[in-house]
C-alpha cells in the first residue's frame, strides 16, 4: 500500500511539472497586478472583460459555455464590463449591466441581453439588414423595457437605479480595475484577479479551458490553509474522573 500510495504520489507530482512546463507566464498568462476579487472565501475568480456590444463576446459565449461547464467546484465565473468602445454603444450596456447587477437580475438575464442584440435586434446596435451602425442607439430606457420582460423590474425603476449613487460607483471602479489589468481587447479572461490569459496564444478553445484549470489550481494551492480548531477546554466541573 505505501509504495502505491508514492507512486501517486510521484504521477501527481510529474502531472503538475508537465503543467507548469506547457503554460508560461509571459506567453500563454500575464501576471498582473492583483485585484480584489468579488467571490467568496475559498473560491477561485474567473472573470471575463466583455461587453454585450462587442460581436466578438457574441462569438465567444459557446466557449464560455465550455469553460464555464468545465470549472471545478472552487471556481466561479464573473463578469466585468467595458465601455471603450461609444460608437457601438458599450457605456450605455456598462450602466445597463452593472444596473441588472444591483438589482440582483444580471445572471438571470445574461444570456438573453446577447440574443436581444444579436439574433433578435430589439436592442442591437447594428441595422440587420445592411450591417451598418444604427443613427438611433439604444438607450437606458429601452434596456428598462427588456428587463421588465424578462425580469420583472418595473422600468421606472430599473431607470431610477441606473442613475444612482451605486451604480456610478461601480462604473468607476469597473473602470480603475479595466485599467489595472492592462485589458486592452475583448473579451478578456483574468483569473483570481491575477493571471490575464493571452487569447492570441492559443488555437483551440480546449486549451484555453486547459489552461483556466491550470490557473484555477495554482492559485486554489497557493492559497492559505485555514488553521486547524483548537480543541475547547474542559471545565473542571465537567471533566471526567
Amino acid at each position: 500500500m505505501k509504495r502505491i500510495l508514492l507512486t501517486f504520489v510521484a504521477l501527481a507530482a510529474a502531472a503538475t511539472a508537465q503543467a507548469q512546463t506547457k503554460w508560461v507566464a509571459g506567453k500563454h498568462y500575464t501576471n498582473i497586478p492583483p485585484q480584489r476579487t468579488q467571490v467568496a472565501p475559498g473560491k477561485v475568480e474567473v472573470m471575463e472583460v466583455f461587453s454585450y456590444g462587442c460581436p466578438a463576446c457574441n462569438q465567444f459565449r459557446p466557449a464560455m459555455q465550455q469553460i464555464a461547464a468545465g470549472l471545478p467546484k472552487n471556481a466561479q465565473i464573473v463578469y466585468l464590463p467595458a465601455s471603450w468602445n461609444a460608437a457601438e454603444n458599450w457605456p450605455m450596456f456598462q450602466r445597463m449591466y452593472l444596473t441588472a447587477v444591483s438589482l440582483g437580475v444580471a445572471d438571470k438575464t445574461h444570456e438573453a441581453m446577447y440574443d436581444a442584440i444579436w439574433t433578435t435586434g430589439e436592442l442591437g446596435v447594428v441595422e440587420q439588414n445592411t450591417r451598418r451602425l444604427k443613427t438611433k442607439l439604444p438607450t437606458i430606457e429601452d434596456a428598462a423595457k427588456f428587463y421588465q420582460r424578462t425580469a420583472g423590474v418595473k422600468p421606472q425603476d430599473f431607470v431610477n437605479a441606473s442613475k444612482s449613487f451605486a451604480v456610478d460607483l461601480k462604473i468607476k471602479q469597473a473602470e480603475a480595475q479595466i485599467k489595472a489589468m492592462q485589458i486592452g481587447s475583448t473579451p478578456t479572461l483574468v483569473v483570481a484577479g491575477k493571471y490575464r490569459v493571452n487569447n492570441d496564444a492559443f488555437k483551440t478553445i480546449d486549451e484555453i479551458i486547459e489552461l483556466v484549470n491550470f490557473l484555477v489550481a495554482k492559485e486554489a494551492a497557493a492559497a492559505p490553509k485555514p488553521a486547524a480548531a483548537k480543541p475547547a477546554a474542559t471545565s473542571p466541573a465537567t471533566a471526567k474522573p
